[in-house]
Formats: structure tokens, C-alpha cells, sequence
């Protein structure tokens, strides 16, 4: 009988494919656990994606994983762990990858883990089988720079799984030194009643986005449905820059300089449009291109010059000369653009260099040219030889300004063009040809608008193996980045020098930096400035392969693959070799080319199987076998209690009827006091603000029993007993209704729904609990519990012999207003004068504090505004306590 086939997208994508076997079958799989974790440190982001899935029938079945992820991003680490054994994932050289790329092919696998999806993603993908009863853990970790384009840097994290996830959380952490301006959270999972599971906390220095939507959350984003998520979070931010010689940082012999100067004047420029009107630019093409040019016209400013070129098989000039942007000239060109039309071949070796002469007859001192090709297709007219045009462009350019192509739709031939662009000191960006193809074209455009430097050279003493460190141009909104390695580890100091041509006048930034600094990051992330400078290199030198030819290429090539190979990066010169743990089975992953598939494609291991038409989980047909998973509700059988594990299979706990009410979970922001011994210790709460990144805090003495969190219409509440002298607490209460109440200790957790008793202890297997709208995930080191829109997480912190409880409330109902210690979501306050505060109209005397956010089990040290009890609470410590927890 046919193995059925089950196809599982997890991260981005997950999909469920049902077979059309003769005998029908059960199908079940759990998506029991999903997480993505993101750490970014001075911009470079490293994302890991740990998906745990448990096989929920009687036999074997394949599992797919697929996942998102951003199109920058080197993949540097997979692994899958299969009843306790991992297989990893090895990067090689592709050359020493064709043998088991041609093993996978012979024995009838997909051997391209790879392709390329929509404008920012690329998508991995692979499948192992999972024996009955039995689960899997996949883990996938890229890693990325982020790039500041019109003023910020976005991190981009796409989710669709389409099945709802029990456990689902996304954790992004920011560390930005200089300190985070502003921070925003967009895309769809950012909407309706998903925007509620979204918590962002700033400290200064450091930013924390957290994403816990609950199971019903997981159906009501804009584009979800029952089936689950599907979308993506944007995070935007920028940091702060107060200094204008730049952002150094140094670590463990590497560096990164991050130069992004202020308070410049805008330099008048000179631009150039060169326009396909060829006839594969028929419809909305033509139609797009002449909106988004009415759009640019409008934004060009009185001190700019421009000239307009279209071609086919022949080239017209709107203007022989360039003109200043005057309102009369604007108005002209306007109508010129409105009257372009598509027709003829395309002739891009004589548009480009019609627009060249353009600014050779008219040269501009003291001003910044720049040409822009906009172009559909391949040269079919006048020259087609791809290698000599762009060795006229170059000749007649001579690194005198740049040229920025612009590759609309997917007939374009984006090689040359990228190549064309290295070659002129410019860049290729393709076009999708989407509805919003005009506002792509504006986009581009804004990004080049402002220059404010040109000819920007930055120096160094005593360091090598630098990236590019020379620029033709930069422009607002966007940032230099130059790392390297420091020559001599004895050196106490490095010294910068930037030296470029503002507006009318040459400039110089000069700048010290100690290298005895310690990076105040975490410690699986203290080589982040080494990898930087390592992903950094190898993009430059990817760029550079592109461009040499002969001896000079292959010794790039060869820097650039042992680069990638040291740092285990997937790059176009490396593929990761997969070994699946069925009969020696090996996968190749190989990064794809802009805008295309992989170039291997996919060859069905199982080519008698009939997929269901349409992806998406299958239909109720699918399921008419399925036997009944048994509900959230559990049922008792003699002393023991029959509830449902992560597999989906019942388990058997054992329970007993204690005479003390259990306890229940909340979140708190707490921290220990960073000043003198007191006679009398504080547990530190930290309270964040409305439209402030430095947060508040406020001390609570102890020993205490705390009421932490209350919702008296929901008969919701949570309480917490301190720890005689010490920080955090030892045990936590939450009780709901009359009959549900959930104790947490130190060693244990213990849940009573009034007549039987479940346990559970620190350390063992992840377990989920369900029942009458009470939500239980125990993970690592963390109790997530949900009841109803309120949703906390206790966390576990062992600092050696220390062991203690910290709460952390992640949701809170909207437009509700809780009681306790944690019922604030956020407060505003107002900075007077000096070390006054202004909270909710009182004058607040306030001290630049320390504490220790034990609400991430990172425990991070934030700084925060130390104020009184008082002033935030509103009331006395005596009526935040409880007598009976």
C-alpha cells in the first residue's frame, strides 16, 4: 500500500499535502512548538528557527520542512534531531557537493533545498521520515546586516503556518550601543486582534519585541483564517547619532565602523532617466513607469538638474541639455512624460551613452550626477552583445558618476544589468511587476534623492583585510558600514579618519576608539562583530567575482569560498550538504540567483503519489478516517488523570487532592538593586513608557506576598511570595474562577481544577495542557500559561545555587484596567528639569538607575528612571499585599 505523503511548510510556510492512496489513511501531525529567536547587535541580526513536530500515528510518514527566509541572509546552520540524535547540516564547496547532489538525484530527491520567493525571501526546504509515535526538531539559523535605507533598518520575519500552533512565540532582541531613537512594528500579523499579542519594551541601549498569540489569536489576522497564520512582522528602528565621526565597535581582534553623519546640506544633483518605451513595456508597465515619473518629477528640488531619455530601436531626448528643475521646465517635462508610448525593439548600448554626453556636454561642478536605466528586456537592437556595451559604458563613464539600473519584471536579463551597474559604482534593484510597481520605482528613487557626501574616503591605522572602505556617494537616510581586523592585539586604540567633498567644501571626521572596550552583548553572540566583518567580506567579494576576469577572479573566487566555508555560510559558492537519517539519504541546498528557481528542480521521491490539488491543509474528506483526538477536557481514570501531550496521545499524570489552594503565574519586570547594601532588599520592577525609550522603575521591599496581577471581572488573579532576603520570588499563585488554581514553586508546577491535581517538574520533556480555556505550556525554563486575553510567562532563573521564580505579563485584555503590582501596561511621564519627572502631574524626583530585567531569561541589565513606590502605583505597598497567597 502507498506510504501516504504529508507535506509540512513550517516558519514561512506550512503546508499539508494529502496523497490519494488506494486504502485510506489517518494522517496527523503536530506542530507542537515553534519559535524564532532574533538577536541584533549593532545591525547584525542572527535568527534561529527551532520547529518541533511530533508524528501522531501508528507509522512512519514524511515530514516537510519549509521555511522563509530574507533574501540578504546567509543560511549558516541546520539540524534536525530525531529521537535524541542530531544530524547536521555540513557546508562545502558546491564542486565537492556534486556527489551527493548526484546520489540525492539518483535515488529520486529533491536536491534544490532552495528557491527564491517573491521580492525579500528565499525559501529552504527538506524532508525526513518520523517513525510512529515519534518527533523531530528542526533548527535553522541565518544570518544577516541590515541595511539603513530612508532612515531605517527593518528586520523582516514572515510566518505562515497554516495550522495553528500551540506553542508559538517570536522573540526579537535589539542592542544598539549608541541607543534606539525609535522603534515600529508593521505587516500583517501586526492587525486586528493579532496586534494585542505583540508586547515591545525599550530600555535605552536595548529594545525587546515579543509575538505569543494564543490559538484563537492565530485566526484573526488580516489575511489568516482557521487554518492558522500567515503573514509577516516588520520591525523598523534606527538608533541614535549623536556623534558624527561614526559608531565604532571592537571585538575579539575585529572592528565595524558605522558612518552615518547629520546636519548636512543636500548637494544639487544632476539626474538622468533613461526610459524603455520598447514594446515589451506594452500596458501597465508603460502606465506605472509614467506615475512613478509624474511622482519624482514633483520631488526634484530647485537646485537639481535633469534631462529625460526614452528609447526602442531609437533614442529621443526630452531636452538636449539638462535643465534646473524650475517649476516651468517640471511642468514641460510632465507632459512630455505623459505622452511616452510603447513601441520598437531596444536599443541600451545608445541610451546610455546619449545619456553620458548629456553630462559631458553640461558638466555641473560642486554637484552629484546620476543616471538611472529603466529597462524591461534584453538589448535587441543597435549593439546586443552584452560584453561590449558595458565595455562602452564603462569607457565612457571612467568612475565619474554612478549608474543604477532598474530590471522591470522577470524577462529581464538581471546579470547584465547587475553586472553593468558593479562595473559604474551603482547597483541593480529589480522591479516587480506588481500592482505597486510605480511606488517601487519611487522607492528607489528616495533612496537616491538626498546625497550629501561625495568621494568619501575612510582611513585606518593598525588594522587590515578591510572591506570597502571607498565611496562615491552617500546619500540621507542610508550608512556607511567598513569593518576589519586589527593587525596588532597590544594596540590600546584605533584611530579614523574620513575624509569627503559636503557642499562646496571638503570635510574630514576624525575619531579615537579604545579597544580595551568590553561589547556589552551576550555571550553566544560575542563574536558578532568577527562575523559581521566575515558576511560583509564575502558580499564585497561576491561583487568583485562578478566583475575581474582571469587570475584576478579565481583568486577572489577562492577567498570568498574559504571565507564562506569557515563561517559555514550558504553562498553562491558553497551548497549544504543534508544527510537524512533514512539509508545514508543526502539533501544539497545551493543559494539561488535574484529572481529565479533553483536551478535544480525538485524530483518527487514518491512519483506514483497524487497530490491533493492547492495546498493548504486537507479537507474534511482528508480526515473521515481520523480517529477522534480526544478534547481539551480530561478524563480520570481511578487515581490518575488522562490528558493530552504535545503527540496529540493521552498521557497519564499522577495527581492527588491537596488541601492548599495552587498557585497561578504572571509577568513582572523586577530587578535587583544595583546600589549600596540596604538593610531592607528590593525585588525592581520596571515599568515601561508611552513615547519614552527610557523606562521607568520602582522598588517593592521584601519579604512580601504580592498581589502581582488581578481582573476581577475575568476572576482572574495571581500572587507571589518573595524570598525572605533575596531577589525574585519562590513561589507564585494564579487562581481562576473558584475551582482552577495553578502553583508554582521552584521545583514544581502543580495544576487543580478543583477535584484532581496535575504536576509537573522544572527540566522534563515540553508538555501542553488544555482545559476550559487555560492554556499550560511548559518549555524550557519557562511556564506559559493563558487564560483567556491575559497571557504571562514565569521564567526559572538558576544563578548557580540561586533558584527563583520571575513573572512576566506578554498580554493584557484592551481597554481594561487590572489591579496589582503588574497591572500597568505603561505609563507616560514627562522630563521637567534635571532628575524631575512629571508622572500623571506630580513632580516626581527621579535617579539614573540600574536593574536586572528577569522577565527574558537572558536577564539583561537596562537602565531605567528609579522612582518612588508612590508615584506610579498610587497607593501604598500595604495595598499591593496580600495574607493568603
Amino acid at each position: 500500500m502507498t506510504r501516504p505523503a504529508l507535506r509540512l511548510i513550517l516558519l514561512g510556510f506550512f503546508l499539508i499535502s494529502a496523497s490519494s492512496a488506494p486504502v485510506k489513511k489517518t494522517q496527523d501531525v503536530n506542530i507542537y512548538s515553534f519559535y524564532i529567536n532574533s538577536t541584533v547587535t549593532s545591525r547584525y541580526a542572527t535568527t534561529i528557527i527551532t520547529s518541533r513536530v511530533a508524528n501522531r500515528l501508528n507509522e512512519s510518514q514524511e515530514i516537510f520542512f519549509e521555511v522563509k527566509i530574507p533574501k540578504n541572509a546567509f543560511i549558516s546552520k541546520f539540524r534536525m534531531t530525531i529521537d535524541g540524535k542530531s544530524y547536521d547540516g555540513v557546508v562545502k564547496e558546491k564542486a565537492d557537493a556534486q556527489q551527493q547532489y548526484s546520489q540525492a538525484v539518483s535515488q529520486g530527491q529533491s536536491a534544490g533545498l532552495i528557491k527564491s520567493v517573491g521580492r525579500t525571501l528565499e525559501e529552504f526546504k527538506t524532508s525526513v521520515n518520523v517513525a510512529a509515535l515519534s518527533k523531530v526538531t528542526f533548527e535553522l539559523t541565518y544570518e544577516e546586516l541590515l541595511t539603513r535605507r530612508l532612515g531605517k533598518y527593518e528586520l523582516l520575519i514572515n510566518a505562515q503556518p497554516m495550522q495553528t500552533v500551540a506553542d508559538f512565540k517570536i522573540d526579537v532582541h535589539i542592542h544598539e550601543k549608541p541607543g534606539i531613537s525609535f522603534l515600529e512594528v508593521t505587516g500583517g500579523l501586526s492587525t486586528n486582534d493579532l496586534a494585542n499579542a505583540i508586547k515591545t519594551t525599550r530600555a535605552d541601549s536595548d529594545a525587546w519585541v515579543t509575538f505569543y498569540p494564543t490559538r484563537e489569536q492565530q485566526t484573526k489576522c488580516k489575511d489568516c483564517d482557521k487554518n492558522g497564520l500567515k503573514g509577516d512582522l516588520l520591525i523598523s528602528y534606527d538608533v541614535e547619532r549623536q556623534n558624527p565621526n561614526g559608531e565604532m565597535k571592537v571585538s575579539n581582534g575585529y572592528f565595524v565602523h558605522n558612518f552615518a553623519p547629520l546636519d548636512l546640506q543636500s548637494i544639487p544633483k544632476n539626474v538622468v532617466f533613461i526610459i524603455d518605451r520598447s514594446g515589451s513595456m506594452h500596458g501597465k508597465k508603460i502606465k506605472q513607469t509614467r506615475l512613478a515619473l509624474l511622482k519624482i518629477l514633483s520631488d526634484l528640488s530647485e537646485d537639481d538638474h535633469f534631462g529625460l531619455i526614452t528609447f526602442d530601436s531609437q533614442v529621443d531626448l526630452w531636452k538636449r541639455e539638462l535643465l534646473k528643475a524650475t517649476k516651468a521646465n517640471l511642468d514641460d517635462a510632465k507632459s512630455f512624460v505623459k505622452k511616452i508610448t510603447d513601441r520598437g525593439s531596444t536599443d541600451i548600448n545608445a541610451a546610455v551613452l546619449e545619456g553620458v554626453n548629456m553630462f559631458k556636454r553640461q558638466p555641473q561642478a560642486g554637484s552629484a550626477s546620476i543616471l538611472i536605466l529603466l529597462t524591461d528586456g534584453d538589448p535587441t537592437s543597435g549593439e546586443t552583445n552584452t560584453e561590449r556595451i558595458m565595455s562602452n559604458v564603462r569607457k565612457a563613464i571612467g568612475s565619474k558618476f554612478p549608474l543604477y539600473c532598474l530590471g522591470f519584471g522577470y524577462d529581464v536579463n538581471f546579470d547584465f544589468l547587475t553586472k553593468m551597474s558593479l562595473e559604474n559604482n551603482g547597483v541593480a534593484r529589480r522591479i516587480y511587476e506588481d500592482s505597486d510597481a510605480d511606488l517601487q520605482l519611487q522607492g528607489f528613487y528616495d533612496e537616491v534623492a538626498v546625497p550629501l557626501l561625495t568621494d568619501i574616503q575612510l582611513n585606518y591605522i593598525g588594522v587590515s583585510n578591510l572591506t570597502q572602505n571607498n565611496f562615491a556617494l552617500y546619500f540621507n537616510g542610508s550608512e556607511i558600514v567598513v569593518s576589519g581586523q586589527i593587525t596588532d592585539n597590544n594596540v590600546e586604540s584605533i584611530s579614523t579618519e574620513v575624509i569627503a567633498i559636503s557642499k562646496g567644501s571638503k570635510v574630514t571626521y576624525q575619531n579615537t576608539v579604545t579597544t580595551k572596550d568590553v561589547i556589552d552583548v551576550p555571550s553566544e553572540h560575542e563574536d558578532f562583530v568577527e562575523r559581521l566583518w566575515a558576511y560583509l567580506t564575502v558580499k564585497q567579494l561576491l561583487d568583485k567575482h562578478v566583475l575581474l576576469e582571469g587570475p584576478e577572479k579565481e583568486a577572489v573566487k577562492n577567498e570568498a569560498l574559504k571565507l564562506s566555508l569557515k563561517y559555514q555560510f550558504v553562498t553562491s559558492l558553497t551548497s549544504m550538504v543534508v544527510t537524512k537519517p533514512q539509508e545514508g539519504d543526502v539533501e544539497v541546498a545551493d543559494k539561488p540567483k535574484e529572481g529565479k528557481e533553483s536551478h535544480r528542480p525538485p524530483v518527487s521521491r514518491y512519483p506514483s503519489f497524487t497530490p491533493r490539488t492547492g495546498y493548504g491543509p486537507p479537507g474534511p474528506s482528508d480526515y473521515a478516517s481520523r480517529p477522534r483526538v480526544r478534547g481539551s477536557r480530561p478524563s480520570v481514570r481511578g487515581s490518575r488523570l488522562r490528558v493530552p501531550d504535545f503527540y496529540g496521545r493521552s498521557g497519564y499524570y499522577a495527581f492527588d487532592t491537596p488541601n492548599r489552594a495552587p498557585t497561578h503565574v504572571t509577568r513582572t519586570l523586577v530587578a535587583p538593586t544595583q546600589s549600596a547594601v540596604l538593610a531592607v532588599r528590593n525585588n525592581r520592577f520596571l515599568l515601561p513608557a508611552d513615547g519614552q525609550t527610557k523606562p521607568l522603575c520602582f522598588d517593592v521591599p521584601i519579604p512580601h506576598k504580592l498581589k502581582l496581577l488581578q481582573d476581577s471581572a475575568l476572576g482572574f488573579s495571581m500572587n507571589g511570595k518573595s524570598r525572605g532576603s533575596k531577589t525574585g520570588f519562590q513561589q507564585i499563585i494564579i487562581h481562576y474562577k473558584t475551582n482552577h488554581h495553578l502553583t508554582i514553586n521552584t521545583s514544581s508546577i502543580n495544576y487543580n481544577d478543583g477535584q484532581n491535581n496535575v504536576q509537573y517538574l522544572w527540566g522534563q520533556e515540553p508538555s501542553q495542557h488544555e482545559q476550559e480555556g487555560i492554556i499550560l505550556i511548559l518549555r524550557d525554563n519557562e511556564m506559559d500559561v493563558t487564560i483567556g486575553s491575559i497571557r504571562v510567562v514565569i521564567v526559572l532563573h538558576k544563578k548557580r545555587k540561586d533558584v527563583f521564580l520571575w513573572p512576566a505579563v506578554w498580554q493584557q485584555p484592551k481597554n481594561v484596567t487590572l489591579s496589582g503590582i503588574l497591572g500597568k501596561d505603561k505609563i507616560s511621564y514627562e522630563e521637567i528639569q534635571g532628575s524631575t519627572l512629571k508622572i500623571m502631574d506630580n513632580d516626581v524626583k527621579a535617579s539614573w538607575d540600574e536593574m536586572t530585567d528577569y522577565r527574558f531569561p537572558s536577564a539583561p541589565v537596562v537602565r531605567c528612571w528609579l522612582v518612588p513606590f508612590q508615584a506610579v502605583m498610587n497607593g501604598e505597598i500595604s495595598d499591593f499585599t496580600v495574607t493568603q497567597m
